[in-house]
């Protein structure tokens, strides 16, 4: 329970479905020491006559998410904050906290569903297409799928805060929505300026060079943690022409511009994969591959080499980044998904 609308809808929901139902509230990062999230919170579970628990992640989340997003722009690659803390932390320990107390299934307010295939669990994207979260979660294991319940998987926002309003509940109806990164939600660039790992790079980066393709000096940038593959808005430069970034040479702080055709890429190798079903997935001649929350849909055949997974697309992509996320769909499922190492 963040003590946003979702969630606590979700709740309300679990109790109409006649569900004994607790809520847990993780605390992942308060600026400066804003408690607004746990205190409705509170209120919510005070006001439905549920038991809530508040349980201090702070540290832990730090270290896996933060740091991870920190070392990730660093290394000059594009982080996926929200699909880590989804997939390695959210999830597992809200299971965690379940075994802990004896209880069986775990909720949450996501916008997916869930649906069961071949005898095995898999997400399945929400009904509203604009709040579907889907993409998020190709990562889960079966024994967390498996006790998956998801009141929002077939409602809109629009419902949602209907809902709300219905019962009574006039501030969770008006929440506004949480947009971005939770710990940065507007610009990435103020936070790694202000984080300590920066500020000790910081000298070693400084300000570089925007070049052609050719290697060629165009102008001078603020320094390549500031700057993601495919990114067009924000060079602070006019050449009267679009460009775009292609490529961050982090050893020389040198971050390549181009036009959007030269960014097209065929093939992709994922890390860190997961697959429901990689007997499934390796056999299907074309599965959807998604690079994006809501755009840049392709098609493709997923192939094993290693370790890694090698993707070839049917059609060219553009902006695939080193670090993003990569979601593999078939029929209404989430059958995997894995972190970009490169392509070509």
């Amino acid at each position: 329970m963040s003590g946003g609308t979702d969630s606590s809808v979700a709740a309300m929901l679990l109790q109409d479905a006649g569900y004994e139902v607790v809520g847990v509230t993780f605390r992942f990062y308060e600026k400066d020491g804003d408690q607004t999230h746990l205190d409705d919170a509170r209120a919510l579970s005070a006001r439905l006559g549920i038991e809530h628990i508040a349980y201090d992640a702070r540290e832990l989340f730090r270290k896996e998410i933060i740091d991870y997003f920190i070392d990730e722009y660093l290394a000059g690659h594009t982080p996926v904050p929200c699909t880590l803390c989804n997939n390695y932390l959210k999830w597992p320990l809200l299971a965690q906290l379940a075994d802990e107390r004896g209880i069986y299934w775990i909720a949450t307010g996501h916008y997916v569903q869930r649906v069961a295939y071949n005898d095995k669990y898999y997400i399945s994207p929400a009904t509203d297409p604009d709040k579907d979260q889907s993409f998020f979660l190709w990562g889960l294991p079966q024994d967390i799928l498996q006790r998956m319940v998801l009141p929002l998987g077939r409602m809109t926002k629009q419902d949602v805060r209907a809902l709300a309003a219905h019962r009574g509940f006039e501030r969770v109806a008006t929440k506004k929505d949480s947009l971005g990164v939770c710990f940065c939600p507007m610009d990435y660039r103020s936070f790694l300026r202000d984080s300590t790992k920066y500020q000790e790079a910081e000298a070693t980066i400084g300000v570089g060079s925007f070049v052609d393709e050719q290697g060629e000096y165009i102008a001078q940038h603020e320094g390549y943690p500031f700057y993601t593959i495919g990114q067009r808005r924000g060079l602070g430069i006019d050449l009267n022409r679009a460009v775009f970034v292609k490529d961050i040479d982090v050893a020389q702080n040198r971050v390549m511009l181009s036009d959007l055709k030269s960014l097209e890429k065929r093939v992709m190798w994922l890390k860190d994969w997961r697959a429901v079903d990689e007997e499934e997935l390796l056999n299907y001649v074309s599965v959807d591959v998604r690079i994006r929350y809501r755009k840049q849909h392709n098609t493709g055949r997923v192939y094993r080499e290693g370790a890694l997974l090698r993707i070839e697309l049917n059609e060219p992509l553009t902006a695939i980044a080193p670090g993003q996320a990569a979601a593999f769909y078939k029929e209404g499922r989430v059958i995997g998904g894995g972190i970009i190492v490169c392509a070509e």
